[in-house]
């Protein structure tokens, strides 16, 4: 699915009337994954997200709060831009679709689909959805009683004469290139969905709206028809185009991957490619739908106020650390065709297993005992040390190989199992050879430090595996280990081959790296920024 040398990635771009909740960030998180495992891998990468804000609805709200919209947009896009920060999220480009670099190339595509008869004028009537600001056809507005599939909202009954595009004409192309490429809508459960749908017939989908007398200048007008505007969804689905869509980054084109929440597949499992084909593009290697969030058991809304916003994620990475945060949102979320529970008990559950017992733990036993029988350097790896059974470059190497599949395959969840399970490894392997009772006796030192060295090594080699998920706190782990991690600079089969860490080299004993969390403790409060 990856091309060996580039890779690109984005997120959707996110409507700026919402502020920042855990779907965005989490979307967010499985790209900043992605894109640093790609890094990491030696892959020139590029990492896109944003922020859509040309809908209906953001002039409304704009209005409410007494400004203008571009006032109200910028004040929201700042928003995001500061939960990403917040997270340690590694994006490239945050691209804002009221920025001329998009509205320009925007009109010019939409000029090109003109002139190839791609888009045309034409009479509409159908069931508009206010509030996700698009049409629905009409057997999926009696299949939901006429309300919005997404909000449960009314839908409105709406004649007018729109631009329309031709998607009606691609459906064959489209199915023909999904069962060529099997990995192009994912997981596999989306994929049925969006074939079975496809199967039932595609409508010709209108891509403007009427410019009504006063409404606000606010949107990009139909190249040659002033009279009409461009649709958000069709100006929100460019900004992948448009932002690397210079001479610098054409070469990053088809994107590699789209995440996306699974709301919103259709646009881009359906809808994209085929204007992509249109405009004569090549296609995304992947298109990949997310589930949802729920919170203690319960689907989240702001009217129950058990919304998980940017506050109540700030007040855990305030008591656990971004990075523990990062882990929990990376390995425990809904990134298969299920939705996923952020509970607190749980949590806290996977915060000690994963983090304090084992990576943390491990870490401690480890630099504790180089500094008890070692002195505190990290010791040779001569000798003897016990490997009957455990043959650590091997390991390591079989590891990292795996973890470096699973991402290509946008199993990131399943990549980072890698590294844990390597970091678990680790654990046992202490716990059969004992060094502990071999440093009793004075003729078995060789055989303590060659364990101890290969415990060491099997663990920064596992950092470069949780890196990803992980980056603060892994470059503590390295530091701990006397390493000073070229990342950037070595591909990860460099910086992953045995034998990285230098004898000599001072390991620190220090706090843990993830204290142990007390399950009985309450839930940390919202933090507000």
């Amino acid at each position: 699915m990856t091309r060996p040398d580039r890779f690109y990635v984005t997120t959707p771009i996110y409507y700026v009337n919402d502020r920042p909740h855990i779907g965005h960030c989490y979307t967010t998180l499985l790209a900043d994954a992605a894109a640093r495992m790609n890094r990491l891998l030696g892959r020139e990468t590029f990492f896109l997200t944003g922020t859509d804000e040309h809908a209906e609805k953001v002039v409304a709200a704009a209005a409410e709060h007494g400004l203008s919209p571009m006032d109200w947009a910028s004040r929201n896009a700042e928003a995001f831009r500061e939960a990403f920060a917040e997270l340690d999220i590694s994006n490239d480009d945050f691209i804002r679709t009221s920025e001329p670099r998009h509205t320009e190339r925007l009109a010019g595509y939409i000029r090109r689909l003109q002139d190839s008869g791609d888009i045309a004028l034409g009479d509409y009537e159908g069931w508009w959805d206010p509030s996700q600001e698009e049409y629905v056809t009409e057997t999926a507005a009696r299949e939901h009683n006429f309300q919005s599939p997404v909000t449960g909202r009314p839908l409105v009954k709406r004649t007018e004469k729109n631009y329309f595009f031709r998607l009606s004409a691609y459906a064959d192309r489209l199915l023909a290139h999904i069962e060529a490429h099997p990995g192009f809508i994912r997981p596999e459960a989306r994929r049925n969905e969006v074939v079975g749908r496809i199967r039932q017939g595609l409508q010709d989908v209108p891509v403007s709206r009427a410019v009504q007398e006063g409404d606000a200048d606010w949107g990009v007008l139909m190249p040659g028809d002033p009279g009409h505007r461009v649709y958000v969804w069709i100006d929100a689905l460019c900004n992948y185009l448009t932002a690397v869509d210079t001479p610098e980054r054409r070469a990053f084109w088809p994107a590699d991957a789209h995440l996306v929440g699974k709301d919103i597949l259709w646009f881009h499992a359906v809808i994209w490619p085929c204007l992509l084909m249109a405009l004569g593009e090549d296609l995304p290697g992947c298109v990949y739908a997310h589930s949802y969030w729920i919170r203690e058991g319960r689907k989240m809304s702001k009217s129950l106020g058990n919304f998980l916003d940017m506050p109540t994620l700030r007040g855990y990475a305030g008591a656990f650390g971004v990075d523990a945060v990062r882990w929990f949102l990376l390995t425990q979320g809904p990134a298969g065709a299920t939705d996923a529970d952020f509970a607190h008990a749980r949590f806290v559950e996977v915060y000690n297993a994963d983090l304090a017992n084992s990576v943390g733990n491990a870490l401690n036993r480890v630099t504790n005992m180089i500094g008890r029988y070692c002195d505190g350097a990290v010791p040779d790896a001569g000798g003897s040390a016990g490997l009957a059974d455990h043959d650590w470059p091997a390991i390591a190497a079989g590891a990292v190989e795996r973890a470096a599949a699973k991402a290509d395959a946008m199993d990131l969840p399943g990549a980072l199992a890698e590294g844990l399970a390597l970091v678990r490894r680790v654990d046992g392997y202490i716990h059969a050879t004992e060094p502990f009772k071999l440093a009793k006796d004075p003729s078995k030192r060789g055989e303590v430090a060659a364990i101890l060295h290969h415990a060491a090594e099997a663990l920064r080699i596992a950092g470069l595996v949780l890196w990803p998920a992980m980056p603060g706190k892994m470059e503590a782990l390295w530091r701990r280990l006397g390493w000073e991690a070229p990342i950037g600079r070595a591909p990860l089969s460099e910086l992953a081959r045995w034998g990285g860490l230098t004898p000599g080299a001072r390991a620190v004993i220090g706090d843990p790296l993830f204290p142990r969390a007390d399950p009985a403790a309450p839930p940390p409060a919202p933090a507000p920024g």
